[in-house]
């Protein structure tokens, strides 16, 4: 029987030479132009994340129209957490909202974990959402990370920045554009430095 743990491991490795044999045969170029294998990962996601985004946004969008009021997300079950976002080394994400009666369920693009805001001018405007779920429950049923409308969650292991469990996520910029692609973390036309 193998273990979450075990999956975990498999996982990594995987992701781990899968990075190594795209960035020896495709990536050299980005390599060379990027010194921080971090920056390599993040340009091989956008790539991917480039591809076919229309359906997944459009869904999301349309599911989501609701929360431009930040007032109807919090009363549908969404509450801050962490403060706002930024990004390592430039971009953020904005305020999350989670609704953590969703963080254990099943995946439907119609109903994110999070709905995320940036402050601008007298209140916040929703830029994007981010579906979280935790590695350990879905390694325990599933032999691969989540795909949702073909989009791959990214694995993020823990100890992390967030102070959460080991968990995969994927962010969806259905109200802000992202010159990265729609699916990339960190969003350049977000900030935390209010408007």
């Amino acid at each position: 029987m193998t273990t979450g743990k075990t999956l975990i491991h498999k996982f990594n490795t995987r992701i781990l030479y899968l990075t190594l044999l795209s960035s020896v045969t495709a990536a050299a170029p980005l390599i060379a132009a990027d010194s921080a294998a971090g920056k390599e990962s993040e340009h091989a996601h956008a790539r991917h994340a480039n591809a076919s985004p229309a359906k997944l946004v459009q869904l999301v969008r349309d599911a989501t129209k609701q929360f431009v009021d930040v007032n109807v997300a919090t009363a549908a079950g969404y509450q801050p957490f962490l403060g706002c976002v930024s990004g390592p080394d430039h971009g953020a994400m904005g305020y999350h909202y989670v609704n953590g009666s969703l963080v254990g369920g099943e995946l439907d693009a119609s109903r994110p974990q999070v709905v995320i805001y940036e402050a601008s001018g007298p209140g916040l405007q929703l830029v994007g959402v981010e579906f979280v779920v935790i590695a350990d429950a879905w390694l325990a049923n599933h032999d691969s990370p989540p795909v949702l409308e073909g989009q791959s969650f990214q694995f993020v292991s823990s100890p992390n920045r967030y102070g959460l469990p080991a968990h995969f996520e994927l962010h969806v910029w259905a109200w802000r554009d992202n010159p990265n692609g729609a699916f990339v973390d960190w969003n350049n036309n977000v900030t935390c430095e209010g408007k």
